[in-house]
């Protein structure tokens, strides 16, 4: 008997390579952009030589753009190097020097807002699914609602909901929660919707009430469009707490980092509120797809 030669498995390409390959190719752009953004700066009038140029430029202390470099030093001053809490008259708090504290702030926003609007979300979704005259009429009004522009609407919650007495952490919320209900009721809808006539009559044949088809077959398969859903709104809802800081003047949050920055010309201060942001808007994401994965196996689903 001949010997029949055994191919080893050939190995997957993980992604980390073309990240890896697209992250470099973005800061050599970064690099280079530097110059161009940087050269009409009056300290930069005099300097000579096409290297001199370049590292003048990435070593300005308010460049128009920051190099990389800059920006990860900032933020690892404004979070590592600088005490984060501190001892006051009420106690032990956070120190607002530190970027935590700020991030502290705009997060918690997000939080109450995300729930607000993800909870908003689900009891629309699954009012427009179960009746036809919510569907015809409020789904139109939910749509029309992302028409208008959020740095339009947030000053009016704003002084609105003031007016009332309810100031700080309320109003970014609940312009949290009016940008991320929106993703929310569209992909619990989809995902409500989305089992077929068959499975539907199969429930009826078993004489399945509402309420046991929609525990036993609209949720589950609604569950993968919630989670999608959620990935999507996380986001948004650290964008609207954020965007709720600008109008006010606040004095704490990312936002206030960012108005600072602008007030004051440290254009570095402004790109590492910026990329704290995004860092924790990706740790948001990993929470979701974290319960999104216990969710799905605790359902018997496959990893």
């Amino acid at each position: 008997m001949s010997a029949v030669a055994v191919r080893p498995a050939q190995r997957k390409a993980g992604p980390a390579l073309p990240v890896l390959v697209l992250t470099a190719f973005i800061l050599a752009a970064w690099y280079a952009a530097c110059l161009p953004m940087n050269a009409d700066l009056p300290l930069m009038a005099n300097v000579k030589g096409f290297q001199e140029r370049y590292l003048a430029a990435w070593a300005l202390e308010r460049p128009v753009l920051p190099a990389p470099h800059q920006i990860v030093v900032e933020l690892w001053n404004s979070t590592v190097n600088t005490r984060l809490f501190r001892e006051t008259a009420d106690g032990i708090v956070l120190n607002p020097r530190n970027l935590v504290f700020h991030a502290w702030v705009t997060l918690s926003a997000t939080l109450l807002g995300f729930a607000i609007g993800a909870t908003l979300g689900i009891a629309l979704a699954i009012g427009i699914v179960h009746d036809r005259t919510l569907s015809r009429s409020l789904m139109p009004w939910v749509i029309v609602s992302q028409t208008i522009p959020i740095l339009a609407i947030a000053p009016i919650i704003i002084v609105a909901l003031g007016s009332v007495g309810f100031t700080g952490l309320v109003p970014k919320a609940i312009i949290s929660a009016y940008l991320c209900f929106f993703p929310v009721t569209i992909g619990m809808v989809k995902g409500l919707t989305s089992p077929d006539a068959m499975q539907l009559d199969l429930m009826r044949t078993y004489n399945g009430s509402k309420l046991q088809t929609f525990l036993k077959l609209r949720w589950p398969a609604a569950t993968p469009f919630l989670f999608a859903s959620l990935k999507v709104a996380v986001t948004i809802s650290l964008v609207g707490a954020i965007v709720g800081e600008l109008p006010t003047g606040a004095q704490a949050g990312l936002g206030a980092r960012l108005l600072s920055g602008s007030y004051y010309g440290q254009t570095i201060q402004i790109w590492s509120a910026l990329l704290f942001a995004a860092i924790l808007a990706s740790l948001l994401i990993g929470l979701v797809a974290l319960a999104e994965r216990l969710t799905l196996r605790s359902l018997g689903a496959r990893a």
